[in-house]
């Protein structure tokens, strides 16, 4: 494995433990098993890898979602898709989405931050438009605000960074399968 890689994955699991803000580059290098300084010739600062440890696996979701708002299947199958897209990754990367959605506040306005949130609201965007186009074919309900379903969607999914472990007894797909039913039903009788 490459240093970088190596720096990377570490950090990724120091962060988990102790969350970016109660991490230090101290932290890092001693996982990674080199001198903090060692950490300046690959990253700036924890923000730097942050961003290296979110960026892709966000562009990931991203063009997941654009590519299903582009196919002509029904409002229905595209949230079930967008469900997919969006859950499915906690499975293979796990660490770094958890790391995502738990920690991205911390550098809300650090600039080397601004190209994370212009995927992030990018992707924010689509969730809100693909609300829309169902409210429009009365698919869903048309009478309510679109952002707020949005990010309730997003909110349910992304609090699994909190409480899901994939080496668990709940598989991904139960996860995906039961959110999906509970967004289009609800929950009551």
């Amino acid at each position: 494995m490459k240093r970088k890689e190596e720096i990377i994955r570490r950090a990724v699991e120091v962060f988990e433990q102790k969350g970016v803000s109660g991490s230090s580059f101290e932290d890092i290098a001693e996982a990674v098993g080199i001198k903090r300084e060692g950490l300046y010739y690959y990253f700036r600062d924890r923000a730097a890898i942050l961003v290296e440890i979110t960026l892709e696996p966000s562009r990931n979701l991203l063009k997941g979602l654009q590519d299903i708002l582009e196919t002509n299947q029904s409002s229905e199958a595209k949230l079930r898709l967008a469900l997919e897209n969006h859950l499915d990754r906690f499975d293979p990367n796990y660490l770094e989405m958890a790391v995502a959605l738990r920690e991205h506040h911390i550098y809300e306005t650090n600039e080397e931050m601004e190209i994370l949130r212009q995927v992030w609201k990018q992707y924010s965007d689509l969730w809100i438009k693909l609300i829309r186009e169902g409210q429009a074919s009365g698919s869903f309900q048309s009478s309510q605000n679109p952002k707020l379903v949005a990010y309730g969607v997003l909110g349910m999914c992304n609090w699994l960074s909190r409480w899901y472990d994939p080496g668990k007894d709940i598989p991904v797909t139960e996860v995906i399968d039961t959110y999906f039913s509970m967004i289009l039903n609800g929950i009551s009788r």
